[in-house]
């Protein structure tokens, strides 16, 4: 995938294809601050239908949304549609997961708050059935 995928969104650099038994589907990270840093910052972009697993950070998490359209969602409560310009604070400890639409990828900063917590707990795949009840 290059920066013409998205057009003129693509702001930061898309990194390298991320591996990772913490996501379902093809997901891109660069790193834009080191991951050791008081204030990790990366670039993440998640092709259609990506996702990743229901997680927990022990600070918190903050998502800038830059490009795309996607899906934010707290354990018990109704998925939140994204898009570019949208901000999601997350507290600490509070489940949740974030990805792409099935016909769009979603592009978005995330900013680990407060990462001297500790490191972000994964937890079990958001559902296919689940996931395939959004628009």
């Amino acid at each position: 995938m290059s920066t013409d995928d998205l057009g003129n969104s693509m702001i930061f650099p898309i990194g390298e294809k991320f591996e990772s038994d913490h996501f379902t589907g093809t997901v891109w990270l660069k790193m834009l601050t080191p991951s050791d840093s008081a204030c990790p910052i990366a670039n993440v972009t998640f092709e259609p239908e990506c996702r990743n697993n229901w997680h927990q950070h022990p600070g918190g998490q903050v998502l800038l949304v830059t490009a795309g359209r996607g899906y934010y969602q707290e354990w018990g409560k109704p998925a939140r549609e994204l898009h570019a310009g949208d901000i999601v604070t997350i507290g600490a400890d509070v489940k949740h997961w974030h990805g792409a639409a099935r016909d769009s990828r979603l592009v978005h900063l995330a900013i680990q708050v407060d990462p001297g917590k500790g490191p972000v707990t994964w937890l079990e795949p958001v559902s296919d059935e689940d996931y395939n009840k959004l628009k």
